[in-house]
């Protein structure tokens, strides 16, 4: 076996050194051993390495043994047999030549075969890609701080419940902190999850209220595998409205998100495995079920057994890397800041856009063939909005002012409409049509001119009133003017009350030739 090269630089130093000592004369037997005892060999093969150090006039060559090695053809073989040496190396013995070189003995093949492939490889060979991933070195990523980073994934429930009368497996999407491994958010779904679930799922783990409990946030960064759900258009929009970065890593590299997939695995093992339905529970003799009979639990209940999971995962379960402590725990000894968003901007971030700006008709909102409509849009046709909408729900849309992005309201399809959405687009109707009844009215009652009354015969006198700045200015002007001799020209001083007479208090008593005015 030929030695690396780093050890084989190491031992052209030492040789070089006991040849410089030999020529001074002070080369011993303990050296030579010391030598040996450091590189792990016996002192006799110090002795060969100083003989073909003297033979190459003082430079040390090591020589690779001669060895048989497998060929091209070789491992074409082992590889056809699926990793199998045994069996390749009989084929090669049957399809042997009289002028081909000789076939070493079976162990000498296997150890050839076993220098020239890895044991991933061979792992590869006889089981397949996912096989040889066990063999790979992942190595762990540095923590961080809680909403440094967090990742995502769908698991498929390994159980089956019951849906409308149908057997399904449910699945759930998970957004999972890297730094505490606090679940977040999740959304589960009766079918394969879609954009939908992704943008429920988000929503779900950013708000933090009564509703979604602590964990939450905006992430700085979100990993995500190749599925196309995380990838499209709209779930790219939604967390760029966050100021979250999307790293999507290679296909079918779970190493890459370490922290969800550790939850997929719990889920499987603490919760689906004690829950009626268990898809990879054993099995009688012909791969029949031990009981066929069982019940299923409903969709509602499984999203209850979950959520309890959630909650027993995020505030009792307690992770070794974590110190032994619970998400819950770590969450609440981190202390970076968490940089929140309102429940209506979420709202509207995780929502799909329609790309053009849609016009409001009598009949409502023109989308997808169909009307949508709203009590609110009376007296708005003709103007423009911007449609927004919730991925395989096309019962309701959400409409914004394309110019200022103001949520304007909801619109619900026409032929889906409740009747109490019916009775308030009703009702609007009729509460728009009375405020342009009594804006009129006080529009023409305005409009006429009304007169002075009067005793004798003269010109009308229009009734006119100043507004209340004009007043105020004529007051302004009449200042120092004695407004109560005007108001009352003819006004006459009353008597001099008599002395006996009770006066209020602080009132001056009255002398005679006083004015009591």
């Amino acid at each position: 076996m030929q030695p690396p090269p780093n050890m084989t630089a190491l031992r052209t130093v030492a040789v070089r050194r006991l040849l410089a000592l030999q020529d001074d004369h002070q080369l011993t037997r303990p050296r030579i051993t010391g030598v040996a005892d450091a590189f792990g060999v016996d002192p006799r093969t110090v002795d060969r390495w100083l003989a073909n150090a003297r033979a190459n006039n003082g430079i040390y060559t090591p020589t690779a043994r001669q060895r048989f090695e497998l060929n091209a053809v070789m491992l074409d073989a082992v590889a056809r047999w699926r990793g199998n040496v045994t069996a390749a190396w009989r084929e090669l013995q049957a399809d042997h030549e009289p002028g081909d070189p000789p076939l070493p003995s079976l162990p000498t093949f296997h150890k050839a075969a076993n220098r020239a492939l890895s044991p991933g490889l061979r792992a590869g060979l006889r089981h397949g890609e996912k096989a040889r991933r066990s063999y790979d070195v992942g190595g762990k990523r540095q923590r961080h701080h809680r909403n440094y980073a967090w990742e995502t994934d769908h698991v498929e429930a390994s159980v089956k419940i019951t849906i409308g009368g149908h057997t399904r497996k449910p699945w759930i999407t998970f957004f999972v902190d890297c730094a505490t491994c606090a679940i977040c958010g999740f959304a589960i779904t009766p079918q394969r999850p879609s954009r939908e679930a992704v943008l429920v799922a988000i929503r779900d783990a950013v708000l933090i209220d009564e509703h979604h409990g602590p964990f939450g946030g905006i992430p700085d960064r979100v990993r995500v595998d190749g599925g196309k759900e995380f990838l499209c258009t709209t779930v790219g929009e939604a967390l760029g409205a966050l100021g979250t970065e999307r790293i999507a890593l290679p296909p079918y590299t779970p190493e890459g998100k370490p922290t969800v997939e550790a939850v997929n695995g719990a889920i499987k093992k603490t919760l689906f495995a004690g829950m009626p339905g268990y898809t990879h529970a054993p099995t009688l003799h012909g791969g029949k079920p031990v009981d066929p009979d069982q019940p299923l639990i409903h969709f509602e209940a499984f999203v209850a057994r979950v959520r309890e999971w959630v909650h027993w995962w995020n505030h009792e379960h307690t992770i070794k890397d974590l110190d032994h402590q619970t998400p819950a725990q770590a969450w609440n000894n981190d202390t970076a800041l968490i940089e929140t968003i309102t429940a209506e901007a979420l709202h509207t971030y995780t929502l799909e856009r329609h790309g053009k700006p849609l016009t409001i008709n009598n009949s409502g909102v023109r989308w997808h063939k169909s009307d949508y409509i709203a009590d609110w849009m009376h007296g708005f046709v003709g103007e423009k909005v911007t449609l927004r909408y919730l991925p395989h729900h096309d019962h309701r849309v959400e409409l914004y002012d394309p110019r200022t992005g103001h949520h304007l309201g909801p619109a619900f399809m026409a032929n889906q409409a409740t009747p109490q959405q019916i009775r308030d687009l009703k009702r609007a109707q009729r509460r728009e049509a009375d405020r342009l009844r009594a804006r009129l009215k006080k529009a023409e009652k305005n409009r006429r001119i009304r007169y002075a009354a009067a005793t004798e015969p003269q010109h009308p006198t229009p009734l006119v009133a100043l507004p209340e700045d004009q007043a105020l200015q004529h007051l302004r002007d009449l200042d120092g003017f004695n407004l109560q001799a005007e108001a009352l020209p003819d006004f006459i001083p009353l008597p001099t009350p008599a002395d006996e007479w009770t006066r209020p208090l602080n009132t001056p008593p009255h002398h005679p030739g006083q004015d009591p005015t």
